[in-house]
């Protein structure tokens, strides 16, 4: 499958006190990617305004929303979008609701389910999935949650509330399946973050949880979600490479990462 690539070092929707090694993260991905097949969709210097949202740096995220949202717009779907923090998953999952029905499988330790009033740190990266719920963008039964396994009061509530499936890898392909089965266009768009991994498989990330998925199982279930529903887009996020890694580390890093965008495409 041909696929295009934007890559978004955006740190600013990062709450983690290692929110800029999100940028060399994703320079590092940049680096593995095809050349001809990749963009970089540039991201301000300037840490930004909240301008009265709740939200920490909300003008530099909202100026990364438009940038990446035209970058989409020039290309036919699939997209796989590389961040960055999982804040830039807005623009992408908002671009194939533009063309379908998205149907999202959202693969991370973390629900992303908090609004600025709840949450705990005003980093967007924790509210994404809520202002794609709250905004329409997607609705609540299109959504699956593979591994979120870290959450917060308000996001449990949330999950409960609101009514969201959570699935394991092997259940996957049958709720998509579902999903897919009800006559209505639909495609597929899978959002992974890293930390959805286990720390023993993938520990270059700003919030490790333990308890997490093996790279082969959360490979496998990336491929029986595209087994079940045309892809739309996809996008990786939240590699912050540690400091000082030796050279197998990243090594070891850079493999579980093609993997996963291998899992994307092939």
């Amino acid at each position: 499958m041909a696929a295009r690539f934007l890559v978004v070092p955006q740190w600013q929707g990062s709450g983690s006190d290692r929110a800029m090694r999100l940028v060399e993260g994703a320079e590092a991905i940049l680096a593995d990617l095809p050349a001809g097949a990749t963009e970089r969709v540039e991201v301000p210097l300037e840490a930004g305004d909240h301008e009265g949202t709740g939200i920490h740096r909300w003008s530099s995220i909202r100026l990364v929303r438009e940038r990446l949202g035209r970058a989409l717009a020039e290309h036919e779907p699939p997209v796989i979008v590389v961040g960055g923090d999982c804040g830039v998953e807005y623009a992408s999952i908002d671009a194939v609701a533009a063309r379908a029905r998205p149907v999202l499988l959202w693969a991370d330790a973390h629900a992303d389910l908090n609004s600025p009033e709840t949450s705990p740190s005003g980093a967007f990266h924790g509210m994404v999935l809520r202002a794609l719920l709250d905004d329409g963008v997607v609705a609540p039964e299109d959504v699956l949650l593979l591994g979120v396994r870290d959450l917060d009061d308000a996001e449990a509530d949330a999950i409960e509330r609101v009514g969201l499936r959570r699935v394991t890898a092997d259940e996957v392909a049958d709720a998509v399946a579902e999903r897919a089965s009800d006559g209505a266009d639909a495609l597929l768009y899978l959002h992974v973050d890293l930390d959805v991994l286990d720390p023993g498989v993938f520990a270059g990330v700003g919030f490790p949880a333990p308890f997490g998925l093996g790279l082969g199982e959360l490979c496998d279930a990336l491929r029986a979600a595209r087994g079940a529903l045309p892809l739309g887009g996809a996008g990786l996020c939240e590699y912050a490479p540690p400091e000082g890694a030796r050279d197998d580390e990243a090594g070891d890093d850079s493999a579980a990462i093609l993997r996963i965008i291998g899992a994307f495409t092939r």
